[in-house]
Parts: C-alpha cells; structure tokens; sequence
C-alpha cells in the first residue's frame, strides 16, 4: 500500500501534465483576458517587464530564460527558451494562464499549449514605437489592469518622443551593421523586420543591410558593400564577439567601421526588448553613434 501511495504521488506532475495536455481546445482560445490570473506563466522578457512596470508580478509563477530583469525576476521557476518550449515544461508549473511573445515556439509546443486546458494569450511584437504601446496595452488587459497600462503607455510614448526628437536634426545618418554571430567566421547579420532593424532606426541610423529579412549570413562582398560606419552587438544571448575577432575579419576591416575599430555592444534584453525601457536603449544608442550632436 506503501509503495502505491509514494508511486501515486511521484506519478502526480506528470500526470497533471498530461492531462492539461489532453483536454480539448477552450472555447475562449482566443479570449483576451484571463478569467484566473493568479498564476500566470510569462514567455518572453519584454512581457515579463512589462508585468513588473505594472505592479503586477504577484501574478507569476514561471517566466522563461530571456527574462532577466529585473532581477527579482530571476528568483521565479525558469520554463525554458522562449523559442525551444515544451508543453510539459511550462505546464509544469500549473499556471492558470500563458502570457507569450508572439515568435514563442516552436509551433508544435505553442499548438499543444493553445490547446490545453490553460488560458493561452498571445502578445503582438512589432518593432517601432507603436508597437511597444500595444504590447503594454495587451498585457495590461490580460491581466484585469486597463488603466494601469493606459497610464504606462502614456509614460513610455512620452519617453520614446522623447529620445527619437534627441536625433531629428542629424543630417549625415550613420550606417549600422548588427552582428548576432561570428561563429565559424561567418557574419550572422541583422536584415529588414528585427529588433535590431528597428532599434537603429529609433536611434536615428540606417540600416547598413539591404535586400533580406530576418537574420542571415552575409557573404565578403556583401560586407564591403554596405559600407557600414559602426558594428552594433550585443552582450548576454550567445557568445561574446570580441573586437579583435571582428576586425580580424578582412572584410569588416575593410568596411569605414573596421578603418575606425568602430563597435559598440549593449545588453540583448536590453537593446531589442522593444519593452519599457526601450526609450532608454534608444538615447544610450544615439548617444554612442553620435556623441555631443545628441541633445540631452
């Protein structure tokens, strides 16, 4: 009977999980607000921020592996990469709602998610101005907190003004190549529709990377032709480019930014959150590419 018992109860998370798993789709799947918000998992780092900007992190119970800030965030149960979930990963932690970035995945484990018996709410990413505004306001009413968000919106429009004004007047507009990976002596470049791609044109730059989406390698040529003034990277994420093996690069070296060793890194989370402290990674940026023409 002994051994019944303790084989009941080891078998209990899993079999919550499967459960949770197998149960048919909700009939709100595409509801908008938690009906129980007491337990609430959050997938991606900006939303994590977000529900902290709002007061609200009584709510959480799990966040994933990109969300490190603040740091009291890192004290919660972590349920993964936010684009390598598993189902039983995050059910694990017997969440009554998910609070995911759009982009979460892969699709498989997003699918069984949204299918089961937990409320599943998707949160756009767009990266412009706007879209920060609206991923505020999405969480802010999955979580009963409308006013509250209404109010941080109004907060962060004022401050995203704020820094895009601090470049207006700039004329000769720098040329920014965002490198995520060197590995294998391959550039892994920032194209059209990223976070990076966003944040250089908040921050009053061009990006130097014309003629794709998303994140690619770029060949020798591709390099020496666009010509870029600065290499953006970024800290934490992956490992770490080192200056000296960037512009080891003969085709970087080659470029105005290898000529000049210009480069700058910030922090992942921080520089292509596209959350509450975007404002701030954008006058940081500016300040970097253009120094004292930058108005404080």
């Amino acid at each position: 009977m002994r051994f019944v018992l303790r084989f009941r109860a080891a078998l209990a998370p899993t079999l919550g999980v499967l459960l949770a798993v197998m149960q048919p789709a909700k009939a709100d799947e595409g509801t908008t607000v938690f009906s129980d918000n007491s337990r609430i998992a959050s997938v991606g780092g900006s939303i994590t921020e977000i529900v902290y900007a709002l007061g609200e992190e009584g709510h959480l119970v799990a966040r994933d592996s990109t969300s490190n800030y603040p740091e009291a965030a890192a004290k919660l149960p972590d349920v993964g990469y936010m684009r390598a979930l598993s189902p039983e990963g995050v059910l694990s932690v017997n969440p009554t709602g998910i609070l995911a970035l759009q982009g979460s995945g892969p699709k498989e484990a997003v699918d069984v998610l949204k299918k089961s018996s937990v409320a599943f709410i998707e949160v756009p990413d767009h990266y412009n101005h706007e879209g920060i505004l609206e991923k505020i306001r999405v969480v802010g009413k999955a979580l009963g907190v409308e006013a509250k968000a209404e109010k941080l919106a109004a907060e962060t429009d004022a401050k995203l003004t704020a820094a895009e004004k601090q470049t207006a007047a700039i004329k000769e507009r720098k040329r920014v190549l965002f490198v995520l990976s060197t590995q294998g002596g391959k550039i892994l470049a920032a194209g059209s529709d990223t976070a990076a791609d966003g944040v250089v044109k908040l921050a009053g730059a061009v990006n130097a990377v014309e003629g794709f989406s998303g994140y690619k390698p770029m060949t020798d040529e591709a390099i020496v032709s666009a010509k870029p003034d600065v290499i953006l990277t970024m800290k934490g994420g992956g490992p770490p480019i080192s200056e000296e093996e960037l512009f080891a690069n003969p085709a970087v070296a080659s470029t105005p930014a290898g000529t000049n060793r210009k480069m700058i890194s910030m922090g992942g989370g921080y520089l292509l959150g596209f959350g509450p402290r975007t404002a701030e990674a954008i006058h940081d940026l500016a300040v970097a590419l253009y120094g004292n023409q930058v108005l404080d």
